[in-house]
């Protein structure tokens, strides 16, 4: 049977490793769907009924930004999951994305 689009989001998901980052465009992008890091997006919304648990904590926007920080209980958890990872974050931002930066086409 065919994986759907957002069970291979959330097996690539998985694979972040703690204290590491990657961005909705780049996990698109590996999975062939360049244009798609919306619907990447969109299936991190719904990650958090996904079992086994998806660390979509570790996906962020290509600036490095928490943008999808509203999808969990609160505002804070995203930013609070990280940190306990080892990340830096400030104002809404992963400090030296770049070099944290988990790129599936790059690491797999």
């Amino acid at each position: 049977m065919e994986q759907s689009f957002y069970d291979q989001v959330f097996e690539l998901v998985r694979l972040i490793p703690k204290g590491r980052v990657s961005s909705y465009g780049a996990i698109a992008k590996s999975l062939g769907a360049g244009g798609s890091a919306r619907m990447v997006g969109y299936a991190m919304s719904n990650a958090g009924a996904a079992h086994p648990p998806i660390p979509a904590h570790r996906v962020v926007n290509s600036s490095g930004l928490l943008t999808g920080k509203f999808h969990f209980k609160t505002p804070e958890l995203m930013q609070e999951l990280l940190e306990a990872e080892g990340i830096k974050v400030k104002n809404d931002k992963v400090q030296n994305f770049k070099s944290l930066l988990w790129d599936p086409l790059l690491e797999l």
